[in-house]
């Protein structure tokens, strides 16, 4: 079939549903509005209309974190542009592949200061794996194809796209027919060093494998655990690789760190003398403050698919460059040939010892709430097909030392950014996502503080407009928790309560407001069967519904600047 002219926004929807998009998230506006009306004339892309730009993004990241494709969030000019860097830079950070589409002044009028017209590009190049605008309406379905194919590949990320509005009320010739993805490239492994890294892996007297968001984002996990179970070897995750085997796993040591940790990880890894790290970025929040600690005498394996990850914190003593599941085949095909096993039979027992006994209290009575109690109720409620949401915040800290995860992307948090508010949109796009899998029914939870919760309260219009039920469970101490407990090594506590009344922002009242529900709890007898009203509330309405749990208002996280000095605040 021959090329046909057609305008150049509707060669481009075409290309966004070949590349899997059915659904974007976005707010429409005069500069965008050319896309908007392609939407409209060639149907099959579902559109939610958000209430503030950045929850577009944060829906795109959510929906992007569950299924494992590219996310697309959509904005007008000048301020709906430049709403869009909080979520492009969280997407960055964490890895997650998105295309955000941005409409832009005539290209005549750029230079004058138009109205709403900024340099997005400028902008958003530092937070993006590629920033772009459209000079010329013949550039558009070629500038969409590299944009799918750069969110994709390698580190996966996010793009922008920037669309004058004259470039997008153009036509342009293009054949669908004949277009199709562009190639997406592999890396693997150089077989020599994954020879090395077993010799180093089985030389080992207690070795550990670290799994990172990387084994999530390749799908690694199943390579993973026919890894540890062949070679009996004791593995942690990172936070952001929660979940790429079960918590519960008998070799799953929990999380390192000097917050989101447990106390038992902490302990194994100063024990050890090998690590092999794979999709890791050595996070500070994970490493601590002084890497010297963190590294001791033990020896690195460090693997990633982005070279320039390799070296950053530190030298490990051997790096490799690639896609984590490759890696994990090749080092699982050449432990076969050799009929390789550790022999470590006694570092096991001592780090399931230490398992079993550096623990942390969570079967709390008392009242006000202690948050490890919320957490006990929550591991003990829901199922592990149940996807989290969490953002940032102590009860983020408290979630990555307390709540069990079971499946990869089954606990999704936003790690390096930490933007207030994810949650609320972040679980629109999870619950989304889960509906085009055709797993409607599997029950999202979104875990939020008080004060975050407001950032990107607006949202709930959006999952009450459009149906979309989940539940959120709020930790309420009125305070910026995390910055009051930080405070404390300045000997202060100013500007941090948050406190007025008698309990506050009337939270409950918030999602009335909305057309949603809630309940507050006080007793921690309560929480379990308000949680449950709020699953069924949630089913019956099609709506969010929110638990709101008043804590202790002044409990700290275990906290520490090194992981050999994170102090308890709580005892057993």
């Amino acid at each position: 079939m021959a090329a046909k002219k057609l305008p150049a926004m509707q060669a481009a929807v075409q290309i966004m549903k070949d590349e899997g998009v059915d659904i974007a998230f976005g707010c429409p506006g005069a500069a965008i509005l050319p896309l908007y009306k392609a939407m409209e004339v060639e149907g099959g892309i579902e559109h939610l209309t958000v209430r503030h730009e950045e929850g577009a993004t944060h829906m795109a990241d959510g929906w992007a974190r569950t299924n494992g494709k590219v996310g697309v969030a959509i904005a007008t000019s000048g301020p709906g542009a430049t709403n869009f860097v909080t979520g492009l830079y969280t997407a960055q950070a964490d890895s997650i592949p998105m295309v955000c589409i941005t409409g832009q002044a005539v290209s005549p009028k750029l230079h004058q200061e138009a109205f709403q017209a900024v340099d997005i590009v400028e902008i958003a190049q530092p937070v993006t794996k590629w920033a772009v605008q459209v000079k010329e309406a013949a550039q558009i379905p070629w500038i969409f194809r590299e944009a799918f194919r750069v969110a994709r590949e390698g580190r996966p990320g996010p793009v922008l796209i920037d669309i004058p509005l004259d470039k997008g009320l153009q036509e342009i010739w293009y054949d669908a027919e004949i277009d199709a993805r562009l190639p997406v490239k592999t890396v693997e492994p150089h077989l020599p060093r994954v020879e090395a890294a077993l010799d180093m892996l089985l030389a080992a007297e207690r070795p550990l494998i670290l799994a990172g968001g990387g084994v999530i984002l390749s799908e690694a996990s199943d390579e993973l655990r026919e890894l540890v179970e062949l070679l009996q070897v004791p593995f942690q995750v990172t936070l952001m690789g929660k979940g790429c085997i079960e918590d519960d796993h008998e070799l799953n040591l929990g999380t390192t760190g000097i917050q989101t940790s447990q106390k038992y990880a902490n302990a194994s890894f100063l024990e050890s003398d090998f690590v092999l790290a794979v999709g890791a970025r050595f996070g500070d929040r994970h490493t601590g403050a002084n890497v010297d600690v963190y590294k001791g005498d033990r020896k690195f394996v460090h693997v990633d698919i982005e070279p320039g990850q390799l070296g950053r914190v530190f030298e490990p003593d051997l790096g490799i460059v690639s896609d984590a599941r490759l890696f994990l085949k090749a080092l699982l095909d050449a432990a076969r040939r050799r009929t390789a096993k550790a022999e470590v039979g006694a570092w096991i027992e001592r780090c399931q010892e230490l398992k079993r006994t550096l623990v942390r209290r969570e079967d709390f009575e008392d009242i006000p709430v202690k948050a490890p109690r919320v957490y006990k109720e929550i591991n003990e409620i829901f199922d592990e097909d149940t996807y989290f949401v969490t953002a940032i915040g102590l009860y983020q800290i408290w979630g990555g030392q307390h709540q069990k995860a079971h499946k990869p992307r089954h606990y999704q948090v936003c790690g390096q950014a930490g933007p207030l508010g994810w949650e609320v949109p972040a679980a629109i796009g999870v619950k989304k996502a889960l509906e085009s899998m055709g797993k409607g029914s599997t029950e999202v939870v979104g875990i939020v503080g008080d004060y975050g919760f407001q950032y990107m309260v607006e949202e709930l219009a959006v999952a009450a407009q459009y149906n979309v039920p989940y539940v959120l469970i709020m930790l309420n101490n009125e305070y910026l928790g995390l910055i009051r407990q930080a405070s404390v090594g300045y000997d202060m506590n100013y500007q941090v309560d948050i406190h007025y009344d008698e309990f506050g922002t009337d939270n409950v009242k918030l999602m009335e407001a909305y057309g949603c529900s809630g309940r507050r709890v006080i007793d921690p007898a309560d929480i379990r069967s308000t949680i449950e009203w709020a699953r069924k509330e949630a089913v019956s309405t099609s709506r969010p519904v929110l638990v709101e749990i008043l804590i202790e208002r002044e409990a700290n996280t275990p906290h520490g600047p090194n992981i050999d000095a994170v102090k308890e605040f709580e005892q057993a």
